[in-house]
């Protein structure tokens, strides 16, 4: 499917202009991201193609997409982030997008700050890699380094490319365990990184230790981390979604040309009830994802009114259902991908293998999909 129908499909992401960054996209990684490049990335020092990075985001600027104009951005808004996010999914291909554009870049957005972004989102837009330091050992529910007033102490986990990061925003907890929001060098004193092994190759992770890191504490607003939140879940439903879809498009592909006793595996009944369940299953996740992707830029386009907290509330809600269903539908369409490769599926040629480990990457991503599920129950639902 072209990259024009694939907008046309897309909820709320059918104007030329959007059709048209898909398409520049697209376009680039099927060049550029293809097998073997995409591997030959996960090799190199940081883990990504730095040339493709320098592409997205000084040709096509993808990292400045949904950076207001006043900071050097393009002024889109958060869909056009999540379109690209989504075709980063569909080719696999190891980028700083999430982990900078996306968590580092809309958490200072979030913030409010309007000295911090006039500082930092600047060199975002222009491609310099910001890292979120954000997660506790236990998960994102709790962050791992502490405030006391003058300083941060203690470790953040499962930070996406902390390891070449140039600047960390670091979310935190004060003495009354209220969340708080810093900005220091990756190489200020004090501040200790190790990348750390993990299981999907595509996606490099690392640990950051703060002891007595002096950083500048920035504001917040009341509805800071309801918006992180949706955008990390939207974020990763849409590579979700992605991912899920090149599964679709090759698991078709192969069964089209694989052939057992004379004819197209394809062609049996059997083999055609469960390719269709993927493609429904991968349909209904990129639905899912998009209306999340629409609420998420509404809560922005909102930020600073009455109605910014409960708008945020609604995206931090729409996007726990995406990001729940996506990822627990990935990782069933990657299990079925692999069975109908028979026994290939799993081998190292073919690149299911990795779809599959991404699939598990993003599930535990930001909260374990049972975890928002639970959250999600009237009872312990996500709007107070």
């Amino acid at each position: 499917m072209s990259a024009a129908e694939d907008a046309a499909l897309a909820p709320g992401v059918d104007t030329p202009d959007q059709a048209a960054l898909r398409d520049s996209v697209r376009s680039l990684l099927d060049k550029r991201a293809g097998s073997e490049d995409m591997r030959a990335a996960t090799r190199t020092e940081h883990g990504y193609d730095e040339s493709l990075w320098s592409a997205l985001a000084g040709q096509i600027g993808a990292s400045a997409l949904g950076i207001p104009e006043a900071y050097d951005g393009a002024g889109a808004s958060y869909l056009e982030t999540h379109l690209v996010a989504d075709e980063l999914g569909r080719s696999l291909a190891p980028s700083p997008l999430l982990g900078s554009a996306i968590l580092a870049g809309y958490a200072l957005l979030a913030s409010g700050d309007e000295a911090a972004c006039a500082e930092h989102l600047p060199h975002v837009a222009s491609g310099v890699i910001y890292g979120l330091c954000w997660s506790g050992e236990e998960g994102w529910h709790a962050p791992g380094v502490a405030f006391d007033g003058a300083a941060l102490s203690g470790t953040a986990h499962y930070v996406l490319g902390g390891d070449y990061a140039s600047t960390l925003i670091v979310v935190a907890s004060d003495a009354d365990g209220l969340p708080t929001l810093h900005a220091c060098p990756a190489d200020a004193e004090g501040v200790g990184i190790t990348r750390v092994p993990v299981m999907d190759p595509t996606r490099t992770l690392a640990t950051v230790r703060f002891d007595g890191v002096r950083a500048t504490q920035l504001g917040m607003r009341e509805e800071t981390m309801s918006l992180l939140n949706a955008v990390a879940w939207a974020a990763v439903s849409a590579e979700a979604a992605g991912a899920a879809k090149a599964l679709v498009e090759r698991t078709v592909d192969y069964t089209s040309q694989r052939k057992q006793f004379g004819r197209e595996i394809g062609g049996f009944q059997a083999l055609k009830h469960r390719m269709a369940d993927m493609y429904v299953r991968s349909e209904t996740a990129r639905s899912l994802s998009y209306s999340a992707a629409a609420a998420v830029a509404r809560a922005f386009e909102i930020g600073g009114s009455n109605a910014a907290h409960a708008a945020a509330c609604d995206a931090e809600i729409e996007a726990a259902a995406a990001k729940v269903y996506a990822t627990r539908s990935l990782s069933w369409i990657a299990g079925e991908a692999i069975q109908l490769h028979g026994g290939v599926g799993i081998t190292w040629e073919y690149d299911v293998h990795l779809f599959f480990k991404r699939a598990h990457g993003l599930a535990t991503l930001f909260g374990q999909p049972h975890e928002l599920a639970e959250a999600l129950e009237p009872a312990a639902g996500l709007r107070p």
